[in-house]
């Protein structure tokens, strides 16, 4: 801390990476010493325009800063979280924390021997629809979601588990308070040679069933988490960060007597989940409590990310084929 301020750098300042920026840039409580990125011009641009220090290795900033993020491609997560957390620095990782559970492992390891923060960038835990859907919870049946994306080059370094199905992973998993019991994946390629469209179907020993599908080569951006429950339908559209609530009224019945159905839905129009998410982890350095999304809930979507990207990869996995 310096001057009352949490001293933070952002290593990776690419497409998200910026955004870390804007987050930190806004928020009183910090001062953002730097920006970390190999392309040298990219570095430049970013910290020109944010009015902070251009730096082209992490080696250089981590000795001025108390806490950084970490939005590089998810190749370059472990070595480089390894150096930041064995400096003392806090840390929020962007999701997936690491490839592996092994890697994954170390770095909880580490940042616990330390009593640093190790957050992992899941930002749809901040999501105030999904937040409020919480509320709402009691013992669901079943629980639908559909993250669905136009092709962009953007996150083809990993497969479509991992890009983007593993946000919803991480939501149901916590949510449901219950250990799984089956699961059962089939995938394909279709454009990178990875899996680009994926369904997996868990199953937990409460017996909830989790349905969770997401492409990257559809026809439009989707975002939506459905729960179905004893009491109410719950419909939760994330990008629109919208909660809509759908019940039955017996108080009020038809002619025929049966009761009504009624449905209520909120809005949170002017939310900022990344802000959020950024402002969460300051907090969590400058008090010392437990993260919101922990090393350890990174690790928990990651091993079952893996365990779907593995049974895809032992079954029908390209486009052409007939299995």
């Amino acid at each position: 801390m310096k001057d009352n301020k949490l001293r933070v750098g952002v290593i990776g300042v690419g497409h998200l990476g910026e955004y870390h920026v804007q987050k930190y840039k806004a928020l009183p409580t910090v001062d953002l010493v730097g920006v970390v990125d190999t392309d040298e011009k990219r570095v430049r641009d970013i910290s020109e325009r944010y009015g902070t220090n251009a730096y082209t290795s992490h080696h250089d900033i981590l000795e001025k800063v108390d806490a950084v993020s970490l939005a590089v491609p998810t190749e370059k997560h472990y070595h480089l979280a390894k150096d930041i957390l064995s400096q003392g620095v806090h840390l929020l990782v962007e999701k997936p924390i690491t490839y592996q559970l092994e890697p994954a492992d170390t770095l909880i390891k580490m940042a616990h021997d330390r009593g640093l923060v190790l957050q992992v960038g899941l930002v749809e835990r901040y999501n105030p629809a999904v937040v409020k859907m919480q509320s709402f919870l009691n013992k669901p049946i079943f629980i639908e979601s559909h993250r669905m994306n136009v092709f962009t080059t953007r996150g083809t370094d990993v497969d479509v588990v991992l890009d983007l199905m593993i946000h919803d992973l991480d939501i149901i998993l916590h949510v449901i308070r219950s250990e799984v019991k089956e699961v059962h994946a089939v995938g394909m390629s279709v454009v990178t040679g990875k899996t680009d469209i994926a369904n997996v179907r868990i199953i937990f020993e409460d017996g909830t069933v989790a349905n969770l599908t997401a492409s990257r080569v559809s026809d439009r951006t989707l975002r939506k988490i459905r729960v179905f429950q004893q009491d109410a339908y719950l419909s939760v559209d994330c990008l629109k960060r919208e909660l809509s609530v759908t019940r039955l009224d017996t108080t009020n019945r038809t002619s025929t007597n049966f009761p009504q159905i009624t449905s209520n839905s909120t809005r949170f129009p002017d939310s900022d989940p990344l802000a959020d998410q950024i402002r969460s982890f300051v907090n969590s350095v400058i008090n010392g409590s437990t993260p919101v999304v922990s090393g350890e809930d990174g690790r928990r979507a990651l091993k079952y990310a893996l365990g779907i990207i593995d049974q895809i990869e032992r079954g029908c996995k390209n486009f052409q084929e007939i299995c």
